[in-house]
């Protein structure tokens, strides 16, 4: 993700390339759902760091809406039900599940792990696939639309709402992009060279809003612009979108497998939710259409 200066900062909310699962050194993967794949995916058989649990990497502090009062264990918060979703998927019940504080920029180093996969937010890039494997995208990074608290557009709930807004963006950014391919506003966008000079404009009410990816927007909010909120979050189109995945040590065994528990809880909607209830509902950023 383009998080390592972003997520340093904060203890409140804070903190993004193809899904893709690079191949590991199995010489084949069995095709999913055949008697081979089973048994290889069977929890007795998976190749962990500590037989019979589960070590799963994240940072601390660990940053809402990631995971909520800076606690893995508890399940709460976008990442960490994320993680506990898949470990059931793999067998594992939360007993059997322990966490393992990883910088972030070590998760995706080259190198032996101390995590069976890490979880912290880390977009998937061909740089990074390089010297670690990911797992499928677990979150496509989504845009979202800050503004100030009681502004004229603070209260919008559609995208249609920000037709006449001046809205400012970085440019060369997947967010300059949605706003001219989504949003279409009415005015001219103000577009800036640095992400800070769209935030100071904020700031100075110089726009009505700026469009940022999410993960930005929680920062934006609780660290940079005081009185800020995220009005809402909406789905970029077109372009490569920017998937964060699961973190492994290079030629990991496990990969195939929780790419199985990934492509299931995508399948059953299980995923969405937890998405809705953390980074829509929980987080104060609703879907806008």
């Amino acid at each position: 993700m383009h998080r390592p200066s972003l997520l340093l900062a904060l203890g409140v909310l804070t903190t993004a390339a193809v899904a893709c699962a690079p191949a590991t050194n199995d010489a084949a993967q069995p095709a999913a759902g055949s008697p081979a794949a089973a048994a290889s995916c069977a929890k007795d058989q998976l190749t962990l760091i500590t037989p019979g649990k589960l070590t799963i990497g994240t940072d601390k502090p660990a940053y809402e809406p990631w995971f909520k009062n800076d606690d893995p264990t508890s399940g709460e918060g976008f990442e960490s039900a994320v993680a506990y979703a898949v470990a059931d998927k793999l067998g594992f019940t939360k007993d059997e599940v322990t966490w393992a504080t990883i910088p972030f920029d070590s998760a995706y180093a080259p190198g032996d792990k101390k995590f069976d996969f890490d979880i912290n937010q880390i977009s998937i890039t061909p740089d990074r696939a390089k010297v670690v494997d990911f797992s499928e995208g677990y979150y496509t990074v989504k845009q979202g639309i800050v503004a100030l608290d009681g502004g004229k557009y603070a209260s919008a709930t559609g995208l249609a709402d920000l037709k006449d807004a001046t809205i400012g963006v970085q440019v060369g950014t997947t967010a300059l992009d949605a706003v001219k391919s989504v949003i279409q506003p009415a005015k001219e966008t103000k577009v800036y060279t640095q992400q800070v000079d769209a935030v100071n404009a904020l700031k100075n009410k110089q726009v009505d809003a700026i469009v940022v990816d999410l993960p930005t927007a929680f920062y934006v909010t609780a660290a940079q612009v005081e009185n800020s909120k995220i009005v809402g979050q909406f789905a970029a189109t077109g372009g490569t979108p920017e998937e964060f995945g699961l973190v492994f040590q290079k030629g990991s065994s496990l990969v195939s497998c929780v790419n199985e528990a990934v492509g299931a809880l995508k399948s059953s909607g299980e995923f969405a939710k937890i998405e809705q209830q953390w980074l829509s509902e929980a987080a104060g950023a609703p879907e806008m259409k």
